[in-house]
């Protein structure tokens, strides 16, 4: 069997080669080596701009993969309201590129895993907590309308011509080597800055009453390697821990684990034009379809994302 992830380079792709490598006997096609690390001695590595139809239909030829992970995608809500045009090109023509060059391909019926976000379902209703898919989303900002855009235009494409594409609303993932213009990681970069000097005691933040669900992001792959294989075609899962905790409370578990004394300050630039009270996921439907829960504590999570920091400061 082959595996092909579209957008390797980033954040979740390098975990997501570990995890298939180490669980499955798989041939392994990345667009990129993602991380300096990671050996390319069983790994395909290829170049790919998904916004060029040639080269994606180039690629599925070739390579003709039985599994495809899309990852490709500008992820961050922040970026997603200072560049919308940028999320919207890859976000949405990205993904119609990839789907419309497997489609023109004969006799080529890969399984398709398309990554959507818990942000899609935007402002949740108090009795629509914790949110199942079933619920219609309303995003809350420009980056979760490109991926609930994207979610429509996978069930369109699987009903409509056959694809056997899974759609997944991911919520947030979190763990070591993550960008820090994402709060766990930004919060533990300011802390790994601070304790050894190169920074002034005080953490900046934004909003911290909104309560997001965070898993590891190990979990994460694990569960996106098991529905690529046994999730239901023209179905979307959610994939979370199925508990929000406040970024307040994020926060603190982050500064429990510092050895300095840190002072915190609201930043008007960190908080975004409007912001979503609450995302938590219910993840029966995911859990239904494969054997599968989150194994890694949060603390444990943070504690090994500040470390991360701690040694990039060496």
């Amino acid at each position: 069997m082959k595996a092909l992830i579209i957008g390797a380079a980033g954040f979740v792709g390098s975990y997501l080669i570990q995890h298939l490598t180490a669980a499955y006997d798989w041939e392994i096609h990345a667009t990129k080596l993602p991380d300096e690390n990671l050996s390319a001695a069983d790994i395909y590595v290829h170049d790919l701009n998904i916004m060029r139809p040639d080269e994606i239909q180039r690629l599925l030829s070739e390579a003709r993969p039985d599994y495809i992970f899309h990852l490709a995608a500008q992820s961050s809500v922040a970026l997603s309201w200072k560049n919308p045009q940028l999320t919207v090109d890859i976000n949405i023509k990205g993904t119609l590129n990839i789907l419309d060059s497997i489609r023109s391909l004969a006799d080529y019926s890969p399984r398709i895993l398309l990554i959507g976000s818990g942000e899609e379902y935007g402002y949740i209703l108090p009795d629509e907590t914790p949110v199942n898919e079933a619920v219609a989303p309303r995003p809350g900002n420009i980056y979760a309308a490109t991926k609930a855009c994207q979610n429509m235009l996978g069930s369109i494409y699987s009903r409509a011509y056959g694809l056997q594409l899974i759609m997944v609303r991911a919520f947030n993932h979190i763990g070591p080597n993550q960008a820090p213009i994402f709060v766990a990681s930004d919060f533990c970069k300011q802390v790994a800055e601070i304790e050894s000097g190169k920074k002034e005691p005080i953490l900046h933040v934004g909003n911290l009453s909104a309560k997001r669900d965070f898993t590891d992001v190990r979990d994460v792959v694990r569960a996106y390697g098991l529905l690529i294989q046994k999730g239901k075609p023209g179905e979307t899962y959610n994939i979370g821990s199925g508990r929000a905790i406040s970024i307040q409370q994020l926060l603190d578990t982050i500064l429990s684990l510092s050895t300095s004394k840190i002072l915190v300050s609201t930043d008007p630039a960190r908080l975004r034009p409007s912001d979503i009270p609450i995302i938590e996921a219910d993840i029966a439907k995911l859990q239904s379809a494969i054997n599968w829960q989150p194994e890694i504590a949060l603390d444990q999570t943070l504690f090994e994302t500040l470390n991360y920091w701690r040694e990039k400061q060496i």
